[in-house]
């Protein structure tokens, strides 16, 4: 058997410098902890049927339905919460019925492509939103989203059968459409979860 090795103790004097080093070491941990399990987990599913890609996608986030409606709704500033649109605007609006213009560029790894859509939006007020595609860079496009509360919070659902017209959606196909799907849902839980931070926050008093 090895002779057991002795370390020395670290003089006294380095002891408080040690202690506050495992500290700020612990909460770097706690912090990064936090961060990883507080952003909302969006699951995305793919399937494929001809030149068709059926999208399922779900998560859920704790803010009011109030807080989600207004931001899945947001059209006018869509292009601030999702860093692939470059503009957004609602055109038109009869009664629940809104025509929604938006263009941006898509990336994927090293590559990228432009893109623009204009869309018909039906909504349900706190209930679903179904958008058809009228005009723009894919083939064929419709979706329905629905939002149903939940607990503390709400369940946001959507279910989209998109044709695409992209050289990225050929060569990357169910991987690219998912990236894409899967960072719109995640910024838009982000920025619900930041408007509700700043609904909730103290007002300053005037200086």
């Amino acid at each position: 058997m090895p002779a057991p090795v002795m370390r020395e103790a670290p003089p006294a004097a380095a002891m408080p410098v040690l202690r506050l080093l495992a500290t700020l070491l612990l909460g770097l941990l706690v912090l990064t902890s936090e961060a990883a399990g507080g952003e909302p987990k969006v699951v995305v599913t793919i399937d494929r049927n001809g030149d068709a890609f059926i999208i399922d996608a779900a998560f859920e986030v704790e803010v009011p339905p109030a807080t989600a409606w207004g931001v899945l709704t947001d059209f006018d500033n869509m292009s601030s919460i999702l860093t692939n649109l470059k503009s957004s605007r609602i055109t038109s609006r009869e009664g629940n019925t809104w025509m929604v213009k938006q263009a941006g560029a898509a990336k994927f790894g090293l590559f990228s492509f432009s893109f623009w859509s204009e869309r018909e939006v039906r909504v349900e007020p706190m209930q679903r939103i179904m958008v058809k595609s009228l005009a723009g860079s894919v083939k064929r496009m419709s979706s329905e989203t629905r939002m149903e509360a939940r607990g503390p919070g709400v369940q946001i659902r959507y279910h989209a059968e998109i044709v695409p017209d992209s050289i990225l959606a050929r060569l990357f196909g169910g991987s690219f459409v998912r990236h894409e799907i899967g960072e719109q849902f995640r910024l838009m839980a982000l920025e619900m979860l930041r408007r509700e931070s700043a609904a909730k926050a103290p007002e300053r008093p005037a200086e």
